[in-house]
């Protein structure tokens, strides 16, 4: 700090400083760009030990008593040890965390912030809808900067061991609501949400609770007939649903396909990453299957209209996901089947009745790799093999049940 007695200026010198500095004493300059003139007041910081400068503010907003008060006050600090920046920042953050902010304010502040840099319009809702109906009735409307863990565990622990892959997901998103909340001082301290060293000592892993969903599937003895049905069905729907057995492919996948994707004569349809689970573009081989279902819609083919590869009713607008699961039932016979479950179908035949190795089938379903030795060694996409496969996945698909 200054060793000059501060009050040294006048109300014309600094009016008249149009470049540079000038002091005031004990720590307080004037700094003149233009016409631009602030006050800053310089110190040694006593807990660093390193010269700090701290804005005080515009001389078109203070006048010369009034910043003469700021910087007293800073000297009154730094003779009781603080660092004057420090202990406004403690001040800014008090004052936010009193501003009554609930965790409700703060999460669609969040929401609305962060949406638009994720892959999906529907992420906005899917992250709206589980904060709305599974943490807001709980602590919704507790203030953001008191949210302990108990209050975390009020949402967990009635659906953890039921919904794990919900919960689990909804305590990712609760941690991250917090942690952006202490990135703006609305809340200091350790993540109640956090999952390592932390929920990990009080929950069981998701791992070892969640109960896998197994999607009701057609046996693969049966499949062959089913496809039959299909292609004798009428309208867009059965090809949607013969295209998404022969590619293995999501029905989102297929259903929101473009003709842009596809490249008819190399035969690949390639998604790109945005519409993936994954986030990853994945290719699929195309078989002369799916190469004929592509040529029996290509006549419906509307450039000006979203250019669908699966139109649906409405012009411009995807098939439903409901009018596959129809066309799916009626040609088996049985609403016990889903089109997500033609997938399972195919991994089993996969296992059962072929010698390809486990991962070409599971590069096929376009899986994410959990383990990192595996992911590590895996090079490519092994795509002449799917090819292969997808060949003879589509010739047993073409064959009638014995």
């Amino acid at each position: 700090m200054s060793r000059v007695s501060p009050h040294q200026l006048t109300a014309r010198q600094v009016s008249a400083l149009k470049n540079g500095t000038l002091s005031d004493g004990g720590g307080l300059w004037l700094v003149a760009q233009g016409t631009a003139k602030s006050w800053f007041f310089r110190f040694t910081s006593p807990i660093s030990g390193s010269r700090r400068e701290m804005g005080l503010g515009s001389v078109h907003d203070l006048s010369l008593v009034e910043v003469r008060r700021k910087a007293a006050e800073a000297r009154h600090q730094l003779s009781d040890g603080l660092d004057p920046i420090e202990e406004r920042r403690k001040l800014k953050t008090q004052r936010k965390k009193e501003s009554g902010l609930t965790f409700s304010d703060i999460a669609r502040r969040y929401v609305k912030e962060m949406a638009p840099g994720w892959r999906s319009d529907r992420s906005t809702t899917i992250w709206t809808s589980s904060l709305e109906r599974l943490v807001f009735p709980l602590i919704g409307k507790k203030p953001i900067a008191e949210i302990e863990t108990d209050d975390v565990l009020a949402v967990l622990r009635p659906i953890w061991e039921t919904t794990t892959e919900t919960a689990d997901r909804l305590r990712g998103r609760i941690e991250r609501i917090l942690d952006y909340a202490r990135t703006h001082g609305w809340r200091d301290g350790e993540n109640p949400a956090r999952w390592r060293g932390h929920l990990a000592n009080i929950l069981p892993k998701p791992s070892a609770v969640m109960k896998v969903r197994h999607y009701p599937a057609v046996d693969r003895k049966n499949i062959g007939a089913v496809i039959l049905k299909l292609t004798e069905a009428e309208g867009i729907s059965p090809k949607a649903v013969r295209f998404a057995c022969l590619t293995a492919a999501r029905s989102g996948e297929v259903r929101n396909a473009v003709w842009s994707e596809i490249d008819m004569k190399a035969q690949i349809w390639t998604i790109p990453a945005h519409k993936m689970k994954a986030g990853k573009e994945h290719r699929v081989p195309l078989s002369v299957g799916a190469m004929a279902v592509l040529q029996e819609v290509l006549p419906f083919r509307d450039r000006l209209a979203g250019d669908l590869v699966f139109p649906g009713g409405k012009r411009g607008r995807p098939l439903s996901d409901v009018a596959l699961s129809k066309v799916l039932h009626n040609a088996a016979g049985t609403k016990d089947v889903t089109v997500h479950g033609l997938r399972s179908t195919f991994r089993d035949w996969a296992a059962e009745e072929t010698d390809y190795p486990r991962e070409v089938a599971e590069m096929a379903l376009a899986h994410t790799i959990s383990d990192k030795v595996e992911a590590a060694y895996r090079r490519g996409d092994l795509f002449d093999k799917r090819r292969e496969m997808m060949t003879e996945w589509c010739n047993k698909l073409s064959s009638s049940p014995p």
